[in-house]
């Protein structure tokens, strides 16, 4: 029988019925580690208690009003974010390429407020990855997403990513913003060498540009920090959300200073669904328990345990694995061999990774996993190793 479904996704033969902590439970009862996490989304892993709790509690009272209205939850959490971050704003969307084109409205929206509506295009970096939407696409430039949807959407030009001397050449006087991952997630869970992101900083403060940090994948404690830029000492203008601020439920935000959004006055953006009450509550939850004292110190802990013990895989099978990259809880295992492979075999071992850019597998665990789940998936990349390298 054909399938009703758009056939956009190349899925396995895998389906899930339930989930607990850092474990989904496929139709047949066998149980997986996760450390896919949804792609970076479950953050809490699968039924949080908190989460389940606040969900069913306002799911119970209101679902869905509009922006015409007040939203309290929605005043709340971003009170919360803003409190939290370089940022004096919040818009609410419901997914992180929402987000980006939320930023790079402000970026276009704050030139054309000063009296320069010809500064609207963004700098970008390869192997970048920002969304699928047309605009998305366009700004992460990889030509993969962007065959067959032409013509490309202008306003993007792309340089190396790590390259300070491009991206000053690459400036021009039609440029408005930069836009950067602090680590590329997709496009192999990539690090910018040190000091990068503090002259992109730079840059834009001698240019009068915008700097949009794109966080849908690297934020929410991703990193071991509440945001993946507080490691280099250096803060945005405008910054993208998703992913891991709903811990499963779809939600996207974009933050910015009062001085960046300034333009952006009633009626020049919004969102039907963005920000409505249970996306709100669900937020709001996972703060809850990100923000708590000691949360991100554990998550950190776990982090660099693992990173010691897959630095061991890799030394002790560089026929399978050849480098450890990423931060935190955000980590690429560069192969030696397919990684679809690795993640195949993984997966048949009851292990879930996700497959990046650059013939890298992802591990990603959601942040409540524990030292004991580490060594549990070690074990079975061991075994992995074992059978990808005789």
């Amino acid at each position: 029988m054909t399938s009703p479904l758009m056939p956009t996704y190349a899925r396995s033969d895998l389906a899930f019925d339930r989930g607990e902590g850092a474990y989904l439970f496929d139709t047949q009862g066998r149980r997986y580690l996760d450390f896919a996490a949804g792609v970076a989304v479950n953050s809490l892993g699968h039924a949080h208690p908190h989460l389940v709790e606040v969900l069913r509690d306002q799911a119970g009272k209101l679902w869905h009003t509009s922006n015409l209205y007040q939203i309290p939850e929605q005043e709340r959490l971003g009170e919360r974010l803003v409190a939290a971050s370089f940022a004096d704003q919040a818009f609410f969307c419901n997914s992180g390429a929402e987000a980006i084109e939320c930023a790079l409205k402000i970026a276009r929206r704050f030139h054309y407020g000063k009296g320069a509506p010809e500064r609207f295009r963004v700098l970008t970096f390869e192997g970048a990855f920002h969304g699928r939407t047309l605009t998305t696409i366009a700004a992460g430039g990889q030509p993969k997403h962007l065959e067959g949807f032409g013509p490309t959407v202008d306003g993007f030009d792309q340089v190396k990513f790590g390259d300070l001397k491009a991206a000053s050449e690459a400036i021009g006087p039609e440029t408005a913003a930069i836009m950067v991952e602090p680590i590329q997630g997709e496009g192999g869970i990539c690090t910018p060498p040190p000091g990068f992101l503090k002259g992109l900083r730079t840059l834009c403060d001698d240019n009068g540009l915008l700097l949009i940090f794109d966080e849908v994948q690297t934020g929410m404690g991703r990193t071991g920090r509440l945001f993946a830029h507080e490691w280099d000492g250096v803060e945005p203008d405008v910054m993208a959300l998703a992913k891991g601020l709903g811990g499963g439920f779809p939600i996207g935000a974009c933050l910015a200073t009062s001085a960046a959004a300034k333009f952006m006055t009633p009626g020049t953006h919004g969102s039907t669904f963005g920000g409505n009450p249970l996306a709100m509550a669900v937020a709001n939850a996972v703060l809850d328990v990100v923000l708590e004292d000691g949360f991100l110190d554990q998550v950190r802990r776990v982090a660099g345990a693992l990173n010691q013990r897959l630095s061991g895989l890799v030394a002790a099978y560089p026929g399978v694995f050849s480098e450890v990259r990423g931060t935190g809880l955000l980590i690429g295992l560069h192969c030696e061999v397919p990684n679809t492979q690795v993640i195949e075999a993984a997966r048949d071992h009851g292990l879930l990774l996700v497959p990046a850019g650059g013939n890298v597998a992802r591990v990603l665990p959601p942040l409540i996993a524990s030292e004991s789940e580490v060594e549990d998936a070690i074990a079975i990349l061991e075994t992995v190793c074992k059978e990808l390298g005789s």
